[in-house]
């Protein structure tokens, strides 16, 4: 398979799972005044379109998973009128959310290091949060005199819900890595040097399942999140009628059977 075109991040396939890395550790991985904007987008896009790929992790290399936005360009970004700074965010940072939003398979955020404001959101954006001891989280727009303008709060209270919401947007006090473990944040806290392989072991213990099962499940996942429960049962009768006339499932039963992995094409 081909690879998109990265600037400011690498993109590696490791069997059935995708690893993307931001690479823009002079300023700490900030998603705006880098291309990270575009690479991210570009990173899912491509993920969506193939049925090799069946995980996606995203993680940073360097000090941060992502410091959010470039402090040091936002005094001049606020210089344009209003109606500039609005298409800017939905022309920018704001394809993050709504790419991430889109991704069909299941994307692991493997943070190793701060993720701040932005960043924070970008985290809570992926589906399973991973994070080494040395991962701290801050939803610090409040400190700045700003509001998350990348749709944060969408995500952060319906991973926290809106009290423990409230209280960190309202404080952007900085939050480590064993809190966010007890807050739900993070699933699980390891070494540095175990993050990354951790990770992957997690993402291949998904890919191992049936690719196009997996991907029926998140899409219901993020559907159960808005519809009603009729509406829902409807949706879920159709993908399952859908599933059952798989190649995968009929390979799936007959590994049960046979008691031996099993072998899926995502057909």
């Amino acid at each position: 398979m081909s690879l998109p075109t990265l600037k400011d991040s690498s993109l590696e396939v490791h069997g059935r799972v995708a690893v993307l890395t931001f690479r823009r550790d002079d300023v700490r991985n900030a998603l705006t005044a880098t291309e990270l904007v575009n690479d991210i987008p570009a990173a899912v896009e491509w993920a969506n379109a193939n049925a090799e790929v069946s995980v996606l992790i995203l993680t940073g290399a360097g000090r941060a998973f992502s410091a959010g936005g470039n402090i040091k360009t936002m005094g001049e970004r606020a210089r344009a009128a209003p109606f500039i700074l609005e298409q800017n965010y939905r022309a920018g940072v704001q394809r993050i959310p709504v790419a991430l939003e889109s991704a069909q398979l299941p994307v692991i955020a493997a943070v190793n290091g701060p993720a701040i404001g932005a960043g924070f959101d970008l985290a809570n954006m992926c589906d399973i949060r991973i994070g080494s001891t040395e991962a701290q989280f801050g939803e610090t727009f409040a400190n700045l005199g700003l509001i998350a303008g990348d749709g944060g709060g969408w995500f952060l209270t319906r991973l926290l819900g809106y009290q423990r919401a409230a209280e960190l947007t309202f404080t952007g006090r900085i939050v480590k890595a064993e809190e966010a473990l007890r807050l739900g944040i993070l699933l699980e806290v390891t070494e540095p040097g175990e993050l990354l392989p951790r990770a992957r072991a997690l993402a291949e213990q998904i890919a191992a399942k049936p690719p196009q099962a997996v991907r029926y499940a998140k899409r219901l996942l993020k559907l159960a999140q808005r519809q009603q429960l009729e509406e829902h049962l409807a949706t879920c009768s159709a993908y399952q009628a859908i599933c059952h006339k798989t190649d995968d499932h009929q390979e799936a039963l007959a590994a049960f059977f046979e008691k031996r992995p099993g072998r899926f094409k995502g057909s």
